[in-house]
């Protein structure tokens, strides 16, 4: 948010702040969703640039078409560890997979 945007909210009584403010999230907290959300985003990714279908990439990992959707969306019903073996399925090496929560 620009800092105009900012000052006109404050002067009209809104608190501002950041979205761990808001939650009240843990630093620990705070950096889990954040690598769920970057493992989704490369699951979408990697899905996309292999030209497969969220069908076809559910059929492979043995799941369902809305669940793929659902972790590509960072649903926060979806664990690490699903994103991680699709990940994995889809041919993500290690390094790729630090890369993309680092």
């Amino acid at each position: 948010m620009d800092k105009r945007k900012k000052a006109r909210l404050a002067r009209r009584g809104w608190k501002t702040g950041t979205v761990e403010e808001f939650l009240d999230l843990s630093a620990e907290e705070s950096a889990y969703i954040e690598m769920k959300l970057a493992l989704s985003e490369k699951l979408r990714e990697k899905r996309i640039g292999t030209r497969l279908t969220q069908a076809e990439l559910a059929r492979a990992i043995r799941s369902s078409q809305s669940r793929v959707a659902k972790m590509e969306a960072g649903d926060p019903t979806v664990s690490i560890d699903l994103l991680v073996k699709s990940l994995l399925a889809l041919g993500v090496s290690r390094k790729e997979l630090g890369r993309a929560i680092s």
